[in-house]
C-alpha cells in the first residue's frame, strides 16, 4: 500500500463519519462567523496606519531573519512589547506568533512533573496540546463549576495550575474570574487566564478581563491574542518578569520559531494604538449590537442570551446542523455549523458572532431565520 492510500483511508473514514473539514472561502455577504468584533480588520484607517508606520521602520527589513535568541530581536520589538505591558498592567509580556503559540509554550513549560493541572472542560484545544506535552498531571473540572474544581483542589498535589479563558469560544459566556481569583488564593493555586475573545472588547483599552475587574495582579499568567477583536495576527504573555524570562529560556515553540516579521510589530503597535484612541466608541457600539440581537430573539430557549459577542444556536446533530446551516447560507448569511467532536455530541449549533458592522436589518433576517429553524432546548 502506497502513503497516499493510508492517507486517503483515513480521510474517507473521517467522511464515512460526517466529520471531513475543508478549507472555504467566505459563503455568504452578511458576516455573522468572524471573530472581527469591531471591524478592525476591515479597518480602512488601521491599514493606512500600518502602512505609514512601515515606513518609519529602519532597517526597512521584510522579514526578521532569525529566531528572538539568534538575529530576530529588535528595538521595536522591545519597544512594542513594553507599550504592550502597560496597556495590560503588567511586569513584562512576550510576543508570540499565534494564541496557539502562547498557549503550547506556557502549558508545555511552566507545569512540571509531580504538579497538577486543572482546566474547564471547555477550554480551547491549545490549552489541551499544551497540557499533553507537559509532565504534570492534568485533569478537567465541569464548565465554570467552582464546587467541582474545589473538590479537585482539595486532592492536588505539587504546584497547582488553574487553567481558564476569560470568555469561552464555543458558549460565548464568561469565567466568574472574582470568584475563582478567591478560591485559588485559598489554596494558594495559580491561575493562567486564556484573555483570547476579550482582548480589545472587555475592559479600559481592550486590556481584557482581568484588568477590568481589578484582579490582573492576582493572575500567575496571561495570554492575550491579536488575531480576533484586534484584526491582526500574534499574541502575547503577560505576567511578571520572571515569567517573560522563563519562557526565553524554557518556552520551546518560542525558543526555536523565526520571530514575526517588522509588519506584524506595526500592526500590532498600530492596533492598539487604534484601540487606545477609540476603544470606548467601538466597545460601546458592540454593546449595542449585542443587546439589540438579545432583544430580537428573548423568546427563542434554543439561543443563547450571553453579554458578549459569541452566541449560540442549538441544533444537535451533526447532520441537522449542517442542514441548518445550508438554509442559513442560502438567505445570505456567512454563519457556519459547530460539530461533534468540537463540542459534545447532542450539542451541535450554529455558532453567531456579532460584530459592530452589522446592521439592525441584518439581525432582524437572522432573527427571522432563528424563528423560521426552530432548534432543541438547552
Amino acid at each position: 500500500m502506497d502513503f497516499d492510500a493510508v492517507l486517503r483511508n483515513r480521510l474517507a473514514a473521517r467522511e464515512g463519519a460526517g466529520l471531513l473539514r475543508t478549507l472555504r472561502q467566505a459563503v455568504a455577504p452578511i458576516d455573522f462567523t468572524s471573530n472581527d468584533y469591531i471591524g478592525l480588520a476591515r479597518s480602512p484607517e488601521l491599514f493606512a496606519a500600518i502602512g505609514q508606520k512601515l515606513e518609519q521602520i529602519t532597517p526597512p527589513l521584510n522579514g526578521a531573519t532569525g529566531s528572538r535568541l539568534l538575529s530576530g530581536n529588535s528595538g521595536y520589538t522591545e519597544q512594542v512589547e513594553a507599550t504592550l505591558a502597560r496597556i495590560f498592567s503588567a511586569g513584562a509580556t512576550l510576543i508570540f506568533q499565534s494564541g496557539y503559540s502562547a498557549n503550547l509554550s506556557v502549558l508545555s513549560s511552566m507545569p512540571q512533573r509531580g504538579d497538577t493541572i486543572l482546566c474547564d472542560e471547555l477550554v480551547h484545544a491549545s490549552i489541551k496540546d499544551g497540557m499533553r506535552l507537559s509532565l504534570a498531571k492534568h485533569h478537567n473540572f465541569r464548565h465554570n463549576d467552582l464546587q467541582d474544581l474545589e473538590d479537585r483542589l482539595q486532592r492536588a498535589t505539587g504546584n497547582v495550575f488553574i487553567v481558564v479563558e476569560s470568555i469561552y469560544s464555543m458558549d460565548g459566556d464568561t469565567c466568574p474570574l472574582e470568584e475563582l481569583v478567591a478560591l485559588a488564593e485559598r489554596y494558594s493555586a495559580f491561575i493562567i487566564l486564556d484573555e483570547a475573545h476579550s482582548t480589545g472588547v472587555v475592559g479600559p483599552g481592550g486590556s481584557g478581563l482581568a484588568v477590568a475587574l481589578g484582579v490582573h495582579d492576582k493572575i500567575a499568567v496571561r495570554i492575550y491574542t491579536f488575531g480576533k477583536a484586534m484584526g491582526i495576527h500574534g499574541a502575547c504573555v503577560a505576567g511578571t518578569r520572571s515569567v517573560v524570562e522563563y519562557l526565553v529560556n524554557f518556552a520551546r515553540p518560542f525558543i526555536y520559531t523565526t520571530a514575526l516579521p517588522p509588519h506584524s510589530m506595526a500592526a500590532i503597535d498600530c492596533a492598539f494604538a487604534y484601540v487606545q484612541a477609540h476603544g470606548a466608541r467601538l466597545q460601546q457600539a458592540l454593546r449595542d449590537t449585542i443587546e439589540y440581537f438579545v432583544q430580537q430573539v428573548q423568546d427563542l430557549p434554543h439561543v443563547s442570551r450571553n453579554n458578549g459577542a459569541i452566541q449560540t444556536a442549538l441544533y444537535p446533530g451533526n447532520e441537522h446542523v449542517r442542514q441548518v446551516a445550508r438554509q442559513w447560507q442560502a438567505a445570505g448569511f456567512d454563519v457556519r455549523p459547530i460539530l461533534s467532536p468540537t463540542v459534545p455530541a447532542g450539542a451541535e449549533r450554529m455558532r453567531i458572532c456579532l460584530h459592530t458592522f452589522n446592521t439592525r436589518e441584518e439581525i432582524d433576517l437572522l432573527a427571522s431565520c432563528l424563528r423560521a429553524l426552530p432548534g432543541m432546548v438547552p
